[in-house]
């Protein structure tokens, strides 16, 4: 059994599911990119609940218990999305996750009249790139944030 529900952060049992989930994706991430672990994950409790994103969550049941396997986070400021976080855990990269999620938000954004989604993500995150480009998103920017992290910018209009 799969489905996506939205996180509301309020329990310290979720906030720790998510900062587990988020733990385990970064230390993909920071291999690929070459970025340290304190540079790839500034996250707390106490950060997650202050954020101004809203959270969905991906689970499975799994010898019945939910677990979460992935996650997405957004912002919308008038019309425009920017998708802010996106992880799926290790042990369940390459099942579609992180496509469902995005396809989830792009599809709800829009019927909420969003116009234009944004995506930042590390160039060297091949992966990431990737999904984002095949789902639409188009490079707008690329800059350098640390001296060994190069972050790419993608944009694409909610009617693509």
């Amino acid at each position: 059994m799969m489905g996506i529900k939205r996180l509301s952060l309020k329990s310290n049992e979720e906030v720790l599911q998510l900062l587990s989930l988020q733990l385990a994706s970064y230390q993909i991430e920071a291999k690929l990119t070459g970025a340290s672990q304190a540079q790839m994950l500034p996250d707390g409790i106490q950060s997650l609940r202050a954020a101004k994103e809203s959270f969905l969550g991906f689970f499975k049941l799994t010898g019945g218990k939910k677990v979460i396997c992935g996650a997405i986070s957004y912002s919308r400021d008038g019309s425009v999305v920017t998708i802010c976080r996106l992880m799926v855990h290790p042990e369940h990269f390459r099942q579609g996750i992180a496509r469902s999620l995005l396809d989830y938000v792009l599809a709800d954004q829009r019927a909420k009249r969003a116009s234009r989604f944004v995506v930042s993500a590390c160039a060297a995150n091949l992966p990431a790139v990737q999904l984002y480009t095949s789902s639409g998103f188009v490079e707008r920017r690329t800059i350098t944030i640390k001296s060994n992290i190069t972050l790419t910018t993608f944009e694409r209009s909610a009617d693509s």
